[in-house]
């Protein structure tokens, strides 16, 4: 049993760690995959195994490891140059100093510049290694001199067995129905068992059937209750960001600047997750009219899905699935509006769904 065992699956990315504990590692890893699959916790574990001390470097306070995290929204080039010149000085305890890049594809080009010239010839004690959600905005420069680390999002099997683990007294339908909404991330997880969280499922679920089933409908409404339960998620991450600041001696300005970073990113992230979950409804009234019932994602609300899946719905409820994932795409690409994309894409369901939306007098 090592570090690895601290995260659940991956098979490819520990076979690669532990290659490299074995047979001795290369100058620099990029660890790359969607977020909330153990990217982190593998960083903190390959760096435990490299400097040989688990608790300290695990609880992020060994003085052989070096931290970097955006403040803002990016990692600028005065972050990379303050590890820089760490990363000359020699080990103070073990034989190797571990640097770790969190959210990398955040470097602006100067920062990955500057980078580059210490990924290609950095000191024989020192081991680099960046963490991305996302290579693609990371230049091919730093991606060539990297060994890539993938992971990948995990199995609904792993995801039940961490919601048993954290709720072990949840239905088991509910609890099917939770694994499949996390979509093989556990970050999502921690956010589904919150019981806020819950309250804004059940508002996002009303919504995604009132489309087709409220003769009252409002693309405008419905657009504003996901936006309140996007603000409301920033906003329970900005208390949070502040809670962790008093425990710092930051800068006010760097204070400030993670505080908005964690409740943007926290918003950003909710609608992301609405989106996927509201495809992910339209989706399920495409399996029930064709029978597929034991495929749904929201299993847990089987009965509602079985009256309203049928084939009478099915080409609307296909064409809606596509739209939500378009829009899912135009928000990952692209600075939108939210109450606007959101307004015009209940606009286009309803179409789909039931019909024009009739004009408010």
């Amino acid at each position: 049993m090592d570090a690895f065992d601290s995260f659940p699956e991956q098979a490819d990315a520990k076979r690669l760690l532990r290659a490299a504990i074995a047979e001795g590692s290369a100058h620099a890893y990029l660890f790359h995959g969607p977020p909330g699959v153990g990217k982190r916790t593998a960083a903190l574990a390959f760096a435990a195994e490299l400097i040989g001390e688990h608790s300290r470097v695990t609880s992020g306070v060994h003085p052989d490891l070096y931290l970097v995290e955006p403040v803002g929204d990016q990692i600028r080039i005065d972050d990379i140059r303050a590890l820089r010149h760490d990363l000359h000085m020699r080990p103070f305890e073990a034989e190797r100093r571990v640097y770790v890049v969190y959210s990398a594809e955040t470097m602006n080009e100067d920062a990955a510049d500057a980078l580059l010239k210490d990924l290609e010839e950095p000191p024989p004690y020192a081991v680099i290694v960046l963490v991305a959600d996302d290579l693609g905005p990371l230049p091919e420069t730093i991606r060539s001199r990297c060994q890539l680390v993938p992971f990948r999002r995990l199995s609904e099997r792993a995801i039940r067995d961490e919601i048993g683990a954290r709720a072990p007294g949840l239905a088991p339908e509910e609890a099917t129905a939770l694994a499949r909404v996390a979509a093989g991330r556990l970050d999502r997880v921690t956010r589904l068992l919150d019981p806020k969280a819950a309250a804004r499922r059940e508002v996002l679920l009303e919504v995604a059937r009132s489309v087709y089933a409220d003769p009252e409908f409002e693309p405008s409404a419905a657009a504003a209750r996901i936006l309140e339960g996007a603000r409301e998620r920033g906003a329970e991450a900005k208390e949070d960001a502040e809670a962790r600041n008093e425990s710092l001696d930051l800068p006010a300005r760097e204070a400030e600047q993670r505080i908005r970073r964690a409740q943007r990113g926290a918003e950003r992230e909710e609608l992301l997750a609405a989106l996927e979950e509201l495809a992910s409804w339209y989706r399920d009234l495409v399996a029930v009219a064709v029978g597929a019932e034991r495929a749904v994602v929201h299993y847990d609300r089987l009965e509602e899905l079985s009256a309203d899946g049928t084939t009478e719905r099915l080409a609307g409820a296909e064409r809606a699935c596509e739209l939500v994932r378009e829009t899912w795409r135009a928000f990952e690409e692209f600075n939108l509006s939210p109450g606007l994309a959101f307004e015009a894409l209940f606009v286009q369901l309803r179409r789909e769904l039931v019909g024009p939306v009739a004009a408010v007098p």
